[in-house]
């Protein structure tokens, strides 16, 4: 079993983050660091996939600006979605050609790790064919608990997955979530019908993640994880200065 470290990075920007993230790539293309999940909560931010259509943000800059909601654009796939405290969100670098080399296995895998966690609070989820994400029925709806948006390059993964445990759902209204008009997002706050707080559902979802991808998750402090990196970048700052 192939080790994996997860490091919570709490309350972090996505900017900051999705910078980690390129780090985290590099240095795994490299061979110089396991594998990683990152998991943290954002700010008020919405996402923008790379195949997503602007017209899904249905909120005004002006807006947004008033609400403290940041727009960023990225390089994930999936449309728009939304990302904000409560909602906790994982980053797994991981390469699948250590794995298995298959994306749309890759996503299942993601949705099975929060299915299984999400079955650890009492609540039944599922995937609904032809939409990626992890769903729950409500009065004979379908309502959206967690939602995927991945990127993979030379086999090495970044973006991830993104699972409301306590979220504001209202902000979700400033968005077509997903780019799919007819489905709403639901929370696992508002499943169970009283407080659950991200502290609750990261374990369960470390525990899950490392079941399905047959790794053994290693806890380490964004400290610890920022020293393998400089370990790494600083030589190869050297060599391209030199």
């Amino acid at each position: 079993m192939r080790n994996c470290l997860i490091v919570d990075l709490g309350l972090a920007p996505y900017g900051a983050t999705w910078d980690l993230q390129r780090r985290l790539v590099a240095a795994r293309k490299a061979g110089v660091i396991s594998d990683v999940l990152l998991l943290c909560e954002h700010p008020h931010v919405i996402t923008l996939g790379r195949n997503g259509k602007r017209e899904h943000l249905l909120a005004s800059e002006h807006l947004l600006r008033q609400m403290n909601v940041e727009f960023c654009p990225t390089d994930r796939g999936g449309d728009i979605t939304y990302h904000g405290p409560g909602q906790l969100v994982g980053y797994p670098i991981l390469n699948l050609a250590e794995i298995r080399r298959d994306v749309v296995w890759y996503v299942r895998q993601l949705e099975e790790a929060m299915i299984r966690a999400t079955a650890g609070f009492g609540i039944a989820s599922a995937r609904v064919a032809g939409k990626t994400g992890v769903w729950v029925a409500q009065s004979g709806a379908e309502e959206k608990l967690a939602a995927i948006g991945v990127h993979i390059s030379r086999w090495v993964t970044s973006h991830g997955f993104a699972y409301n445990v306590a979220t504001d759902l209202r902000y979700f209204d400033l968005i077509v979530p997903c780019g799919i008009p007819d489905k709403r997002a639901t929370s696992l706050e508002k499943l169970l019908g009283h407080r659950v707080s991200v502290a609750e559902a990261a374990p369960r979802i470390a525990e899950a993640f490392g079941e399905v991808f047959g790794l053994a998750m290693q806890p380490a402090t964004r400290t610890e994880l920022e020293e393998r990196l400089r370990a790494h970048e600083e030589p190869v700052a050297t060599a391209i200065a030199s």
